[in-house]
């Protein structure tokens, strides 16, 4: 069953929440001040200038503003084209997070999404809720704790991402957590379902293989990097998707 949602809308923009919280949810829960102002704020690092993490009615969440990368960022900034709100960046990871939770897969609940628009262009943001004592698959590199099993469980889990139709826009070292509770991925922008297909999942892991070597998980040579933890990941994978 899909999350009941709820949209609130004005002349500026547009707010699409869990119904549930629909009372609560305002455009204060967006910004950081307000949060600030109330010692509800903390900022992590991690994405295109931080995360900030709030202390919400609903408890921990993290409020991620969309910016964008490269080339793009120094014309537009954190602007966005608008093509209306059900193909705008906060709805449609919103929506992909739902379901992601109605199949019970291992990613961020969502709280809120919002945009802002001006004219042709809109800004936006999106709050879900923390996951608790998590640390990032590249930390758990950094920190030489990434071990076949891990790396096997890593590749399981993307694995039922995959089955499911679930495309990773960004499926990087980063973007996978591990914490007391399990493995999770997160950070869906620009991600969608999708009719299954190797092409698409194997792309998808040369993403995460790139990520891996550029933070030094071949250190110990290519071949110890293979057996030790992209070999032990693909088989995890594979069974994931034959079982």
């Amino acid at each position: 069953m899909m999350m009941p949602e709820r949209i609130h809308q004005d002349a500026h923009g547009a707010i699409l929440c869990d119904a549930e919280l629909s009372p609560q949810v305002d455009d204060n829960w967006f910004a950081p001040d307000y949060w600030r102002e109330r010692d509800g704020l903390r900022m992590q690092a991690g994405g295109r200038g931080g995360v900030a993490v709030i202390d919400s009615p609903v408890g921990e969440c993290v409020l991620r503003h969309y910016r964008r990368g490269g080339l793009v960022q120094a014309l537009l900034g954190d602007r966005y084209l608008w093509l209306g709100a059900e193909r705008s960046r906060p709805f449609r990871e919103f929506r992909l997070l739902a379901e992601i939770a109605r199949l019970g897969l291992p990613g961020p609940r969502v709280v809120a999404a919002r945009y802002r628009r001006r004219g042709l262009l809109y800004r936006a943001d999106l709050i879900t809720h923390r996951i608790a004592g998590a640390r990032t698959l590249a930390d758990c590199l950094a920190s030489g704790d990434l071990d076949r099993e891990r790396a096997a469980d890593v590749g399981a889990m993307i694995g039922r991402f995959h089955q499911a139709g679930i495309w990773h826009a960004d499926l990087n070292a980063h973007n996978v957590l591990l914490s007391p509770e399990g493995l999770h991925l997160i950070d869906f922008d620009r991600g969608r379902q999708r009719a299954p297909a190797p092409g698409w999942r194997r792309a998808n892991l040369q993403r995460l293989r790139r990520s891996l070597l550029k933070l030094g998980a071949a250190a110990a040579g290519e071949q110890a990097f293979e057996q030790e933890i992209w070999q032990p990941l693909l088989h995890g994978h594979e069974r994931t998707l034959t079982a």
